[in-house]
């Protein structure tokens, strides 16, 4: 077999970290190199942002250090049964190609996951030394790092102290389903594991006798991803789960990455891959369980089987659901009842409660502060609307709907 260059590598292991969600890099501490010391930063303009067709941030340098693996996770295509070409970046190729695109404005950072190798600490001990070695180079740029659950504390520490985050896939939004598709996985584990992370994070933080803190863990904190789709987890057992991470463990973000067929997939898996409009509506009501106030019965009930509405977001499948909560004033209505209002997020309502102040706000007024007026309009009262009894109209529903196109097999 030819020796592999370092751009086939790079391309067979860039592709493979494509399943990979956790890319955003908000939230980490700024850097900069102004002072003459370093590279980079982890803000600043010329930075490229672009997007797979799938629609996932590949801003970052998203590669598998390896995808060779002694794992054989039934719903990944790097699992150690699975005839896929294999290949391995050495620690000193990853800094290489990292400074270099860092360099040219290529990415503004890392995102680094790995199959396992041999065993987990040597994994982790080789992912680690990338990041340290960027570090001391002077690499002011964000980093992300897939670590390994059965890792060391000593190694998970060390990562921290290097990267801007932290994730470790919970898998699958059960405990069974993880059991069943990934048995060498323990689901305890991975929770001991973000339970470690969180609390490393913490002891971090507090001040020492001298009023200064220990150092900077982690400080875009910890995220992890969940297959959906893989498995006959419903979305209220799904967004279930995602609350109690969110809780006990302070996860900045749980990524909902919807199952795809790999290539040479295993025979338990599903044929079909699941609608990307169920990825994307709970993203939705994670966002809603987290800035609106929602609670988790009122996004999604066991009356509708457990599962979110694919043709109308949560927030207006809340509002047609309990229509005797409308019309609400837009001019008096406190905040929290102005978060429920179908269109307005969380900027938009700040602008409202600032605005208002000046004056009776009309529909023009809340469209040009960027609210979504057509989604409002039935749900809202304001100096120059009145929904009248738009809201008792049993075809109000439909009006939000997307026709469909007729297939033609």
């Amino acid at each position: 077999m030819a020796k592999m260059t370092i751009k086939d590598k790079l391309a067979l292991l860039s592709d493979a970290a494509k399943y990979d969600a956790s890319c955003a890099s908000s939230g980490t501490s700024t850097r900069g190199s102004r002072d003459g010391k370093g590279l980079g930063s982890t803000t600043g303009s010329g930075i490229c942002h672009a997007y797979a067709p799938d629609g996932r941030c590949i801003s970052l340098l998203k590669i598998l250090m390896t995808n060779y693996c002694v794992y054989d996770c039934a719903y990944c295509v790097n699992r150690v049964s699975s005839n896929v070409p294999r290949a391995r970046f050495t620690v000193e190729e990853v800094v290489w190609l990292t400074t270099e695109f860092y360099r040219r404005n290529y990415i503004e950072g890392l995102f680094l996951s790995s199959g396992i190798i041999k065993s987990s600490d040597y994994t982790m001990e080789e992912m680690v030394r990338i990041a340290e070695t960027l570090r001391k180079g002077g690499f002011r740029g964000y980093i992300h790092l897939k670590t390994i659950p059965d890792a060391s504390p000593e190694l998970i520490e060390r990562a921290g102290l290097v990267a801007d985050r932290l994730s470790i896939n919970i898998e699958l939004p059960t405990d069974a389903s993880v059991k069943a598709y990934a048995p060498e996985k323990d689901p305890a584990g991975i929770r001991q594991a973000m339970g470690k992370v969180r609390l490393t994070k913490e002891d971090y933080s507090d001040r020492t006798h001298t009023g200064r803190r220990r150092g900077n863990f982690a400080p875009a904190g910890q995220s992890t991803q969940m297959i959906v789709g893989a498995d006959a987890a419903d979305d209220a057992t799904i967004l279930g789960n995602s609350t109690r991470l969110y809780s006990s463990y302070g996860l900045k973000r749980v990524y909902y990455s919807a199952f795809s067929p790999i290539p040479d997939s295993s025979s338990v898996l599903p044929l079909v891959d699941p609608p990307l409009m169920r990825e994307h509506r709970l993203y939705q009501a994670d966002w809603l369980l987290r800035f609106y106030d929602f609670s988790l019965d009122e996004i999604v009930t066991r009356d509708a089987g457990g599962m979110l509405d694919l043709e109308v977001d949560p927030k207006l499948a809340w509002a047609l659901a309990n229509r005797d909560r409308f019309p609400v004033d837009v001019n008096r209505a406190p905040k929290e009842d102005l978060l429920r209002i179908p269109g307005f997020g969380t900027r938009i309502v700040q602008r409202i409660l600032k605005a208002r102040r000046s004056g009776a706000l009309g529909l023009e007024d809340i469209r040009r502060m960027g609210g979504r007026v057509r989604a409002a309009r039935p749900f809202v009262v304001t100096r120059d609307h009145h929904p009248g009894a738009r809201l008792d109209q049993a075809d109000l529903r439909a009006r939000f709907v997307k026709p469909k196109q007729m297939e033609l097999f």
